[in-house]
C-alpha cells in the first residue's frame, strides 16, 4: 500500500473519530441537536473510513499495485 493511500485511510478514520468526539462533548454539554448532527458526520466519516480501508484491503489481497 502507497504511503499516501495508507495516510488517506488514516486521516478519514480520525475524521471520523473527532466527529465522535465533538458529537459526546456536546452530548454531554446538553445540546442534543448538535450532537445528533455530529453523530450523522460521524457515521459518514466511518462508512467512508470503512470503504476506503475495505478496497484498499481488496487491492493488496488480490496483489495489484497500489
Amino acid at each position: 500500500m502507497s504511503h499516501s493511500q495508507h495516510q488517506k485511510a488514516v486521516e478519514l478514520h480520525n475524521k471520523a473519530a473527532h466527529a465522535h468526539q465533538a458529537a459526546a462533548a456536546s452530548h454531554d454539554k446538553g445540546d442534543h441537536l448538535t450532537a445528533h448532527e455530529l453523530s450523522k458526520q460521524a457515521h459518514e466519516h466511518s462508512t467512508e473510513a470503512l470503504k476506503h480501508s475495505t478496497e484498499l484491503a481488496a487491492k493488496f489481497k488480490a496483489g495489484k499495485e497500489l
